[in-house]
């Protein structure tokens, strides 16, 4: 009796800390889904709105959860950022998003994700003033499949590709994305219209995401899931021509775990980046490491 008695104040220790640590949340619902966030909020609210980030985990659209953002969400709200970790559809899940997997259900699976993230973002706009962001300060992030859903959610027309309700706002851009060996269907999508600041972090020896131009994967041209990708080092190139602002880090050697170099850990890297955004800074630099290939 004594042992169940601790057990349940240690359940209840806990269970109060993670409370207080953040908020779970359903952002979308209907009949067959539900679809929860874990939003992070600084400790010390000041008069002004704080800045948000939404960020999107990995997994390659098959697995992966949403405590996968929470060491980073940590981190930006003992620095004053908000943060929403999102769960998503993992439309591959029992699908091959490889070469033998077919083409238009890659697709489909970045759009559901992409429009889900979106929808996520229309919500936590809605509830701005309960929960002290300012909406013009949103920035995304995401690691791998994450990476890809931010990208095209940046950059895609939200007209053409939403799959659900409430749509944002036509002139909504987000303040910034940052993407960890992620890449991108089309550079054509990135314009001088809808250019925002870039963060992108990537190692050169990938095997899944290329780092410059190459099919996903590196599937042979008649493989059925065959997709042309433009990755961290394209993106960068692109946006440095059309006059904006990207930041690229290179990781000599690197995997695709470096994937999750910036949000695991040395998480000081997204931090510095949206300051400078907010301070008003404009760059295009290029950080290269070398790391030990067997990383």
């Amino acid at each position: 009796m004594k042992n169940k008695i601790l057990l349940f104040i240690h359940l209840l220790i806990v269970t109060i800390g993670s409370a207080q640590e953040f908020k779970s949340l359903i952002y979308f619902e209907n009949d067959s889904i539900s679809l929860e966030l874990d939003l992070f909020l600084p400790k010390k609210m000041d008069t002004l709105k704080t800045p948000l980030v939404i960020y999107v985990h990995g997994g390659g659209f098959s697995n992966g959860k949403r405590k996968g953002g929470h060491l980073l969400a940590k981190h930006l709200a003992d620095e004053n950022i908000a943060c929403a970790s999102i769960s998503y559809t993992l439309y591959m899940e029992n699908k091959d998003f490889g070469c033998t997997g077919v083409l238009a259900e890659k697709i489909k699976a970045i759009q559901i994700a992409a429009s889900q993230l979106w929808h996520a973002t229309s919500y936590l706009i809605e509830q701005k003033n309960q929960i002290h962001i300012d909406p013009s300060k949103i920035f995304i992030a995401g690691s791998s499949a994450g990476a890809e859903t931010v990208l095209h959610a940046a950059f895609w027309n939200r007209k053409q590709m939403q799959l659900f309700e409430p749509k944002l706002a036509p002139d909504f851009l987000y303040k910034g994305v940052i993407s960890g060996a992620g890449a991108i269907m089309d550079l054509n999508l990135i314009t001088t219209q809808n250019h925002i600041p870039l963060f992108v972090f990537h190692g050169d020896n990938d095997p899944l995401v290329p780092y410059d131009v190459a099919a996903h994967h590196y599937c042979a041209p008649n493989a059925p899931g065959w997709l042309m990708f433009f990755g961290s080092h394209a993106i960068a190139e692109h946006i440095q021509k059309l006059g904006g602002t990207s930041r690229l880090m290179t990781y000599i050697g690197g995997n695709h775990s470096i994937a999750g170099e910036h949000f695991y850990k040395k998480q000081e890297a997204v931090v510095d980046f949206i300051t400078n955004i907010l301070d008003g800074k404009k760059f295009n630099d290029h950080q290269i490491f070398t790391i030990d290939v067997e990383k």
